[in-house]
């Protein structure tokens, strides 16, 4: 058969055939064959069709229909080089598969920092020994040595007349044996006999070198043997407690990690069966710092149990609980990975931040905000999210968030507000970048921390809402799914920067007894909706408790950060309900993990965080900078620019309350009046007239108490019933008024 036909009737080639029958039976495949890709004419003028690619064609009428074929179907099925799922599965394969060499030997920056320890390591051990041999480690052989010659003398002694066989002696002479005793005896004897013979020859040739070395040899040779025999009996006599050279580095506990070890934690911590142990689906190695184990857990077990014996596992290894981590598999509910480190990982510092050596911070993508337990890279990004950072006093929690607004504070197109409820000094410096900025909650000087919180706001809930609306009147070429992007917010014309509120110690405000609770109105409507506009929202405290920081405002954040917190029922409110069920308990923290936390919400995984060092040398350094490039890109606003905010409300609120009082109304409800305000301005009263109408009115009566202007109890009958609530009266508005008025003449 020719290779380029298909023969349903005899060749018509051969004599006696017909032509046409033989053209009707016999059907060319050279033009509907498909070029393969390792031919020269892969791609022939006209096929229109590439390697690689199949096209299917319409049936055509000229075409010949034998076998069903039409012009443009493939004869020949396309190579590849795998199936789909062969590929995946070598994919996966060669993930699995473990380097020949480690990254330290292949690469060449490894290598380098390898080599630098090396000789930075050596070269301090060496130096250590030589500053310590004249003045510590000298005196030491000389006064331990008498005493190592006692002892080498002694066990040569012991050694010589025979003293491990005396016990035996004495036991059979107790049995009264005295055939054995005969035949220890004779043993002895002859011990004794042959090894003082030797111990006499080896006295004689010690002696007799040390006398030809005496006369002999030089006198370096001779002060180095003195030295050497010196030093050899310092070591024997030195107590073991205290050892004759002392360590140049401290070394921590360490043992190799066998499979009994593993098994029998597993044991004490009840997660075998008497017909079922564990099982090692890969051999326990080396990773990192530490051991990497993964086990089978038996059928019926699952991650969770081996969550909850999570101490009686590292009891049973003989390890502290910060030092045994737990990693579930994908692949099977029973099988645990479990990393145990050398010695506790959250104590050692993570060092400083790479900030200090950032030119700029592109806030749009995530940046380094601190490291695992083993050691690797923790990314952070606060794009549609608002976080919660909670810890007992001095345990890092505001340098944790403060790196997070120094990373903001050097991408130039970021707008800060910062507000710190304690006033401390950690904050201070933001003042060369924040939009708005205050601290504490105490007037002083006519300015009043508090309301100027309150001022941006209501500021940035106005801002809010606006972007929602102009985020949807944009050109769909500009803003094509009606969300924030990397443009718009870099765009000054559109004003929609990237914006991230800091509230440090934020339950000093939730608790201030005037604006408290519009604060945390405001504050629960940001974290809800503003993150979905680019307005992201972080707030910490050290009371996380219904009162101080309530769930409504807490359950708004995504993201949490817990560190050190005294019990666990603290670190669930931090982290959320059902945190301590999954593994997640920061009251397990050390004292000595400062900066360490644990991280949920952020991304898909939830873990361990040590977080990066910041000091307040190191903040102001970065700080200056992100001023500077602030003004280089023409950013720099609001307090940092001496650009005061727009008049508050609270400023107009006598103008606004005279506005939508009615025509002889001489008394009338407060919440009847904030729905009114609400109506007339709602970029300022709005969130009053969220809350409920008790709130209500002592909102409004907040704003009025700088004035002079008292709420009374109001009484009126309605449908024949008598109600009695807080209201204002017109009579105290207007002369309110007109005693702003003359104050603002007479200055």
């Amino acid at each position: 058969m020719s290779e380029n036909t298909i023969h349903n009737q005899p060749d018509p080639s051969e004599p006696g055939q017909d032509d046409s029958a033989a053209s009707a039976d016999v059907v060319r495949l050279d033009k509907y064959r498909q070029p393969r890709p390792d031919t020269p004419d892969a791609d022939p003028a006209g096929a229109g069709v590439k390697p690689g690619e199949w096209e299917a064609e319409l049936p055509d009428s000229d075409a010949p229909e034998a076998e069903g074929l039409t012009e443009g179907d493939p004869v020949d099925s396309p190579r590849e080089a795998y199936p789909p799922s062969v590929a995946e599965w070598i994919e996966a394969k060669d993930k699995a598969r473990l380097p020949v060499l480690p990254d330290w030997v292949k690469l060449p920056d490894q290598r380098k920092a390898v080599r630098k320890w090396a000789v930075r390591h050596y070269s301090t051990v060496a130096g250590y020994h030589a500053v310590r041999l004249p003045c510590i480690y000298t005196p030491k052989v000389l006064f331990y040595s008498p005493r190592g010659a006692w002892r080498w003398s002694a066990a040569v002694g012991r050694w010589v007349f025979d003293s491990e066989g005396k016990s035996l002696r004495l036991a059979a002479v107790a049995a009264e044996d005295a055939a054995e005793y005969l035949k220890l005896s004779r043993q002895r004897n002859d011990r004794v006999r042959l090894r003082g013979v030797l111990a006499a020859f080896a006295a004689s040739v010690g002696l007799s070198a040390a006398l030809t070395l005496y006369v002999m040899a030089p006198s370096w040779l001779l002060l180095l043997s003195v030295a050497a025999l010196t030093t050899a009996l310092g070591v024997v006599g030195a107590p073991a407690d205290r050892p004759l050279i002392e360590r140049a580095k401290v070394t921590f506990r360490k043992r190799k990690l066998s499979s009994d070890i593993v098994i029998r934690a597993h044991e004490v911590a009840g997660l075998t069966e008497k017909d079922q142990n564990i099982a090692f689906p890969r051999p326990i190695g080396r990773d990192g710092d530490g051991w990497r184990v993964v086990v089978d857990l038996p059928y019926g077990k699952t991650f969770k149990d081996a969550l909850k014996a999570h101490g009686r596992l590292a009891s049973g290894m003989d390890i502290a609980p910060t030092q045994l981590f737990m990693d579930p598999d994908e692949t099977s509910n029973r099988r645990v990975s479990y990393w145990i480190a050398d010695r506790d990982p959250l104590a050692v510092p993570s060092g400083k931040t790479p900030l200090l050596g950032a030119t700029r911070v592109d806030f749009w993508k995530p940046f380094p905000w601190g490291v695992d337990e083993r050691g690797n890279p923790v990314m952070a990004t606060m794009l549609w999210l608002s976080l919660l950072v909670g810890a007992v006093p001095r345990q890092g929690k505001t340098f944790s968030a403060r790196t997070i607004a120094l990373a903001a504070a050097l991408d130039p197109y970021v707008r800060l507000y910062v507000f710190d409820g304690k006033a401390s000094p950690d904050w201070r410096k933001f003042t060369k970048v924040a939009h708005r900025i205050a601290f504490g909650i105490v007037p002083k000087n006519g300015f009043d921390p508090v309301v100027h919180l309150l001022t941006a706001l209501r500021e940035l809930k106005a801002d809010v809402e606006d972007r929602y609306h102009r985020l949807s009147e944009l050109p769909l070429h500009i803003c094509p799914e009606g969300k924030l992007t990397p443009e718009i917010s870099r765009d000054k014309k559109l004003n929609m920067p990237l914006t991230l509120f800091v509230v440090d110690e934020v339950q000093e405000y939730l608790t201030h007894p005037e604006h408290g609770k519009e604060i945390l109105s405001l504050l629960v409507y940001l974290a809800r909706v503003a993150p979905a506009v680019g307005v992201s929202v972080m707030t910490s405290t050290q009371k996380p408790d219904d009162k101080a920081c309530p769930s409504e405002l807490r359950d708004q954040h995504q993201a949490r950060f817990a560190l050190r917190v005294g019990a666990y029922q603290v670190s669930d409110v931090i982290l959320g309900a059902g945190s301590y069920s999954e593994g997640l308990d920061a009251s397990k923290l050390l004292k000595s993990h400062k900066g360490v936390g644990l991280l949920k919400g952020m991304s898909d995984d939830s873990g361990i965080v040590r977080t990066y060092l910041a000091d307040g040398r190191d903040a102001e350094r970065i700080l200056t900078r992100a001023a500077a490039l602030r003004e280089a890109e023409g950013t720099l606003s609001g307090d940092a620019a001496g650009q005061a905010p727009a008049a508050e409300a609270s400023a107009t609120v006598l103008d606004d309350v005279a506005a939508v009082l009615g025509k002889g109304e001489a008394k009338v409800w407060s919440e009847t009046i904030v729905d009114r305000l609400a109506d007339l301005r709602p970029e300022a009263y709005g969130a009053w007239a969220e809350l409920e109408p008790k709130p209500k009115a002592e909102a409004l009566s907040a704003a009025l108490k700088p004035y002079g202007v008292a709420t009374e109890q109001i009484s009126r009958r309605i449908d024949g019933e008598q109600f009695n609530k807080r209201g204002i009266k017109r009579a105290d508005i207007a002369n309110a008024i007109t005693e702003r008025n003359k104050k603002l003449g007479d200055g």
